[in-house]
């Protein structure tokens, strides 16, 4: 999946709600492609609405590893800033999109709180810098998504989500992510 992922404008600091704006847009196109991929591999999708509870769940595990990987990149109160930012710009789009498609409601309070579930249960796996979420991380994730879907080929999804669209998915997010935030030991060296 190609992305865009560099600034128009170099050399200026950028606070973490703006980098949080861009990297919550990047992983909206990679929830959306990943829908896509699952119904070009044959999983069964009905509705508009099941479509985007299948985003949430990708929205709310790419939340919860863009956490992971600004740990080391940002403090603590600068990550909480940048990850809030993040879910508000996630959640503003689904509810845009859900209103589309449901009619006018508040459906960000539900959103929120799925998100801050999965937030909980997601944090009880461990997590590495080099190989990513742990084998049980994408299980539950996997499951998450099996949940959501149609029947057709449904023992089948939590492999393929563990398989092909986790990895993919969290590929994108990190080039897309070290596009926006290079290493500061790599621009020193430059």
């Amino acid at each position: 999946m190609r992305i865009r992922s560099k600034w128009n404008v170099k050399n200026r600091d950028r606070t973490p709600e703006e980098i949080a704006g861009v990297v919550a847009f990047i992983a909206w196109r990679i929830c959306t492609q990943a829908v896509l991929d699952l119904e070009n591999n044959n999983f069964q999708t009905d509705t508009q609405v099941q479509r985007l509870a299948i985003i949430w769940e990708f929205a709310a595990f790419l939340i919860h590893v863009t956490d992971r990987m600004m740990f080391e990149r940002m403090d603590e109160e600068e990550r909480a800033v940048f990850i809030s930012a993040m879910a508000k710009a996630m959640a503003q789009t689904m509810q845009d999109n859900m209103e589309d498609f449901l009619g006018h409601g508040h459906y960000k309070p539900e959103l929120i709180n799925t998100l801050n579930l999965r937030m909980n249960e997601y944090s009880k796996f461990s997590y590495s810098e080099e190989s990513g979420p742990s084998f049980p991380m994408l299980r539950y994730f996997g499951e998450c998504i099996t949940a959501v879907m149609g029947e057709r080929q449904k023992k089948w999804v939590t492999t393929h989500i563990i398989d092909i669209e986790a990895p993919d998915a969290i590929k994108t997010l990190k080039r897309g992510i070290s596009n926006l935030l290079p290493d500061e030991e790599t621009n020193e060296d430059n």
